[in-house]
């Protein structure tokens, strides 16, 4: 991309999305449409193509769209698939209708069926029954990328050429059990569900190297960080919080998918890796945390 290019980050409030500003800025790209301030509701047609047509983006990151762990796909299905299914198909369209030269689209892992063959491969996409408890979240980001897929098809190359989280939710649980005493934390499933974990401003880097140099009609796993269990997960952000008193895991509540862990060996294969060990990911996380508590305080 040029450095003068003008690059919009849909969902660049997101965790994601803001690791990948972050990135672009470090970069030297200067003409960001997401710094005018006037980002649009990515929910309403009208308003992003007029976003669209006033800022005239000529590459566009794709990662919005709301999110959440397992309990907020069993409380709100709906809204997380609505959402999902609405600024997709608002943002994928309006680069269409406006020339963007290239979208990243990001979906998700859950996109895989739940017992597909781990590590989790492009070809196993829609060859079986998804995990119930984010199926509705998976359908839509599916969708999106069967639309991406659709637009090649249609138009060709020259467009797109291409509540909280586990680790989010533990942080918090911790911090907040530490600092009243308390002598377990209980978590949900079996703690035995393993799941690959990759530091948010690695996964920035591999965005803008995918967009640059990935340009086929498949998706690319974006993957290639440790796969660990729950219990192992938590047993690191334990140990990072400092919280001393003990984990219990309660298997009344569902693991999910029992493994899920990309096959990432094309975006490998483009010379990218990832910089930051899991120790290190997780000490920054939880100094952000401890920042945004500060900065609560600051505005109350």
């Amino acid at each position: 991309m040029e450095r003068d290019a003008r690059i919009f980050v849909a969902g660049g409030e997101t965790l994601i999305g803001s690791a990948i500003l972050r990135r672009l800025e470090r970069q030297g790209f200067s003409r960001l449409c997401n710094r005018r301030g006037d980002e649009p509701d990515l929910s309403d047609a009208g308003e992003v193509q007029a976003y669209f047509r006033r800022h005239r983006p000529q590459y566009v990151f794709h990662a919005a769209g709301r999110s959440g762990g397992i309990g907020a796909n069993v409380r709100a299905p709906a809204d997380l698939m609505l959402d999902n299914l609405l600024t997709g198909a608002h943002v994928i369209r309006a680069a269409h209708d406006h020339g963007v030269k290239r979208l990243l689209f990001l979906a998700s892992s859950c996109s895989y069926p739940r017992e597909a063959p781990q590590p989790l491969a492009v070809p196993s996409l829609l060859t079986g029954p998804l995990e119930p408890t984010n199926e509705a979240y998976a359908v839509a980001k599916i969708s999106g990328i069967k639309l991406c897929q659709a637009y090649r098809r249609q138009y060709g190359d020259d467009f797109s050429r291409e509540d909280s989280h586990v680790i989010a939710a533990l942080v918090c649980k911790m911090h907040e059990a530490k600092l009243r005493g308390d002598g377990e934390v209980v978590l949900w499933g079996t703690g035995a569900a393993r799941r690959e974990f990759i530091y948010v401003d690695d996964l920035a880097d591999a965005c803008l190297l995918v967009l640059s140099q990935y340009s086929e009609d498949d998706p690319i796993n974006l993957g290639g960080g440790p796969t660990l269990s729950i219990r192992e997960l938590a047993e690191g952000i334990r140990r990072v919080v400092g919280f001393a008193g003990r984990l219990r895991f309660d298997a009344a509540h569902p693991d999910g998918m029992p493994v899920k862990a990309l096959e990432s060996s094309r975006l490998l294969a483009l010379g990218w890796r990832p910089q930051t060990s899991f120790d290190e990911a997780l000490a920054a996380t939880y100094q952000s945390y401890l920042q945004s508590l500060k900065n609560i305080e600051v505005c109350c």
